[in-house]
């Protein structure tokens, strides 16, 4: 029975809401209905509730027709003045009153209407008026920080350029010292092979190998030595003939004592008989 209820209800709010068009065909089952008569639930209860805020919306426009009717009927009573009996600033000063009271959403157009309205209007300026002066001041930092921005970066591309020509300077300088080397590096073989070739013929000659640039230098070390030497020699002559052991030694200077001795008596001798 609830879902036989169900299926009414939804098939009569589709009906509802397609009007003259028919309804698009669907599969019918327990979840699709559910979920329909939840769907209508909900659209009625909005429904409802919109009409009952048109007939609230109208209600208060009835009651300010008959304000205005009301008011109409006292300025025409009491001082005599009517829509169409104001001059046309009074009724631009009227119609400029209404927009106001329009734009600012007061209810009425009494002073203690407007004032606060006014003064809300007012705060709100200060705020955007405080919020404009905060936004310039960062604008002003971020204009700076801009600045010393394309400063750094003009540097930084004057520091690039300069290190681009320093590389391709040193690049020309390292290609030259290559150049340099290899030229240098093929002298060098050319030279060594020379020397072979020269070395080569001088065997094929039968040269005495002593004639050689190698046997030459060392040759000249040998020289160079023994001048080396001779000094040496010199130095060390009088400890030439002194003996290792030390008991020979001592054996020498008693030898060398009687010689000194048989001397000076020879020499007393000598000098006696002259």
């Amino acid at each position: 029975a609830q879902q036989t209820f169900y299926n009414k209800m939804v098939n009569g709010w589709l009906s509802k809401v397609f009007g003259d068009q028919p309804v698009p065909q669907f599969e019918v089952n327990t979840r699709t209905v559910e979920v329909l008569y939840q769907l209508a639930q909900a659209s009625e209860a909005r429904c409802s509730d919109t009409a009952l805020l048109i007939e609230d919306l109208k209600q208060k426009a009835s009651e300010y027709q008959a304000d205005g009717a009301h008011l109409q009927d006292v300025l025409l009573q009491g001082v005599g003045l009517s829509g169409a009996s104001l001059s046309k600033p009074a009724a631009d000063y009227l119609s400029a009153l209404v927009d106001n009271a329009m734009v600012l959403g007061v209810r009425d157009s009494s002073l203690g209407s407007f004032m606060p309205a006014v003064n809300n209007l007012t705060n709100e300026l200060m705020e955007a008026e405080k919020s404009n002066r905060r936004l310039e001041r960062e604008l002003r930092a971020l204009r700076k920080r801009l600045g010393a921005t394309l400063v750094l970066r003009g540097n930084l591309q004057e520091d690039i350029n300069k290190t681009s020509k320093s590389q391709a300077v040193e690049g020309a300088k390292a290609e030259e010292r290559l150049l340099d080397m290899n030229f240098v590096t093929a002298k060098g073989k050319e030279l060594s092979h020379r020397r072979e070739k020269s070395e080569a013929e001088l065997l094929s000659r039968n040269m005495d190998k002593t004639l050689t640039h190698q046997a030459i230098v060392q040759l000249s070390e040998v020289i160079v030595l023994k001048k080396e030497i001779i000094p040496l020699k010199k130095k060390l002559g009088p400890y030439m003939d002194l003996s290792p052991s030390p008991y020979l030694a001592q054996v020498k200077i008693e030898e060398a004592k009687r010689e000194l001795a048989a001397l000076d008596s020879q020499l007393e001798m000598n000098v006696d008989f002259k």
